[in-house]
C-alpha cells in the first residue's frame, strides 16, 4: 500500500504501510503524536499520545504514563482521509515520519493537506 499526501496542489506517494503524524498543540504548546497503518479498510489509528494534557488535549480514557507520555489506543473506526488545515499559531506544521524518514507538512496558516490510501488505476487500494 500506499499514503498519498496531498498538499499545495501537489500529490506525493509514499510506499509505507505505517507512518506517525506529531504535531504541537496550538493553545497549550504540547507536542501530539499518532501512530497510523494502511490497512485495506483505511487509514487505523492504532496509537495516540500526548506529551501533558490541557484544553482539548486530554488523554484517552485508558491512557498510561510511559516515559513522560500519555498514551492509549483511541478505538476510531478506520479513517479514508485525514484533512490536516493549520492554524499558524504553532509556528510549524505536521511532521510525518515513516520508515525512510520524516517531512513537514502544513507548515504555513491556511495550508491544506489531506492524507489518504493511494488508489490504484483500477481502484483498488
Amino acid at each position: 500500500m500506499s499514503l498519498c499526501v496531498l498538499a499545495g496542489g501537489k500529490t506525493i506517494a509514499l510506499a509505507i504501510s505505517a507512518f506517525t503524524l506529531s504535531w504541537t498543540h496550538s493553545v497549550e504548546k504540547t507536542e501530539w503524536r499518532e501512530h497510523w497503518e494502511l490497512t485495506p479498510a483505511g487509514l487505523e489509528l492504532a496509537e495516540a499520545a500526548v506529551k501533558g494534557s490541557g484544553a482539548g488535549m486530554e488523554p484517552g480514557p485508558d491512557a498510561v504514563l510511559r516515559e513522560g507520555w500519555w498514551v492509549w489506543e483511541p478505538g476510531l473506526a478506520p479513517q479514508q482521509r485525514i484533512s490536516l488545515a493549520a492554524s499558524g499559531a504553532t509556528g510549524r506544521g505536521w511532521t510525518l515520519c515513516h520508515d525512510s524518514g520524516c517531512m513537514e507538512v502544513g507548515a504555513a496558516a491556511g495550508d491544506a493537506v489531506v492524507l489518504e490510501p493511494c488508489t490504484e488505476p483500477s481502484g483498488t487500494p
